[in-house]
C-alpha cells in the first residue's frame, strides 16, 4: 500500500512539473554586436601597493566565569 502511495505522489509530481518544461521561449531577446567595435584600455587605481602583516595569534581578553549559574541563583533567592 506505500509503495502505491509512493508511486501516485511520484506520479503527481511528474504531472505537475510537465507543464513547466515546455514552455514556450518566443518571447527571447536577441542583442546583435557584430558592427560594434569596443576598444579600452586597463584601468588601476595609481599609487603604491599597500601591504598589510596579518595579526598575530593573541590570547582573549575574554574570561569564562567559573560560578556564573550559582551566583545568578543567588541573586534571584533575594527577591
Amino acid at each position: 500500500m506505500k509503495k502505491f502511495l509512493g508511486m501516485i505522489a511520484v506520479l503527481a509530481f511528474v504531472i505537475m512539473a510537465l507543464p513547466v518544461s515546455a514552455q514556450d521561449y518566443a518571447d527571447t531577446t536577441e542583442y546583435s554586436f557584430e558592427d560594434d567595435v569596443v576598444t579600452g584600455d586597463l584601468v588601476r587605481p595609481d599609487g603604491e601597493l599597500t601591504v598589510v602583516r596579518k595579526r598575530g595569534k593573541e590570547r582573549s581578553l575574554i574570561r569564562v566565569r567559573q560560578h556564573f549559574i550559582p551566583e545568578m541563583l543567588k541573586s534571584v533567592e533575594n527577591l
